[in-house]
């Protein structure tokens, strides 16, 4: 009897998020056939329908649903799948521990490898080292997008199957969302992120982060002093218990080098630091080292570069 993956592919609005393929690829690694679960417009599944590597797209009609109801529809679809594959998004770490909860398999977050169909990686201890944990048995999971590499579109589609619906948890429920509302790219997307650390020193000194990242077409972010003091809203924060990015570029002004933070930038293509002194654990992890004023090297590199789209 063959074996199945299903992946629960990420949302943004009215289209698929960028790293839905990451995902695909992410399931593809367990060797069975995928099948896509898309929950929004027949728009988004068809955009699912022509991912490259997904077998079948299963479509249910309906807003975004709660954690509570999303492991519903998926603890229903269980028997089918041996594995169950989400992005690490929010919504999936609450989802998918209920859902092994109920149907009482194993559950796994934020990996960032599978090197075979019984055996995956993750970091642990905040990042400074990585587990290979073998698995048995049936298995929900989270995975880091950003360690995977995408898989393009198909040129055919594939069929798109119509659940239906089923009965809404309502012991937790949205009461609004609140965007960011700027031009910037994503920062989880971003090729540049330019974040700034406890050393920015004010709120008000956070526009020179800023400046440097709209000149290079790059995301603003901000380490975890620098949100707990009031410097920057918690929606940028990258780390261990913000976001973790994975740019080409990744530039830190004014952080220390937290090992939190640390975990949240591991996987940028070139780490740029800035900070005035020249013993900050950061410059251990930078490629590029420039041991300076923030208040004077921000100003010169946003005037000296290029500038760049997003």
């Amino acid at each position: 009897m063959t074996s199945f993956t299903l992946v629960l592919l990420p949302i943004d609005g009215e289209v698929l998020d960028a790293g839905a393929g990451r995902v695909v690829a992410a399931a593809q690694a367990f060797g069975q056939p995928v099948h896509a679960l898309v929950q929004g417009p027949a728009a988004v599944a068809a955009q699912a329908a022509r991912l490259q590597g997904v077998a079948r797209v299963l479509h249910a009609e309906t807003a975004p649903p709660n954690a509570e109801t999303l492991a519903r529809r998926i603890a229903a679809l269980a028997e089918r799948y041996d594995t169950v594959v989400a992005a690490h998004g929010m919504l999936a770490r609450a989802a998918l521990p209920r859902v092994a909860a109920l149907t009482g398999r194993a559950y796994l977050s934020d990996v960032t490898a599978i090197p075979s169909r019984r055996s995956v990686v993750r970091p642990i201890y905040a990042g400074s080292a990585m587990a290979t944990v073998q698995v048995e048995g049936a298995l929900c999971l989270t995975v880091r997008a950003s360690a995977f590499e995408p898989l393009a579109d198909r040129a055919a589609p594939v069929d798109i199957e119509a659940l239906a619906p089923v009965e809404p948890d309502g012991r937790s429920r949205l009461l609004g969302r609140e965007t960011a509302g700027q031009d910037r790219p994503d920062l989880t997307r971003a090729r540049v992120v330019v974040a700034g650390g406890r050393g920015v020193g004010a709120a008000e000194h956070m526009r020179l982060v800023e400046a440097l990242a709209d000149r290079l077409g790059g995301a603003v972010g901000a380490s975890r002093a620098a949100v707990d003091a009031g410097f920057a809203p918690n929606s940028v924060q990258v780390g261990q218990t913000g976001k973790v990015v994975a740019p080409e570029l990744y530039i830190a002004a004014g952080i220390s080098g937290a090992i939190q933070h640390v975990a949240g930038i591991k996987d940028a293509k070139v780490i740029v630091a800035i900070n005035k002194d020249p013993d900050a654990p950061i410059f251990a992890h930078a490629d590029i080292g420039l041991v300076g004023d923030l208040f004077e090297v921000l100003p010169a590199l946003a005037q000296a570069l290029p500038a760049r789209g997003a």
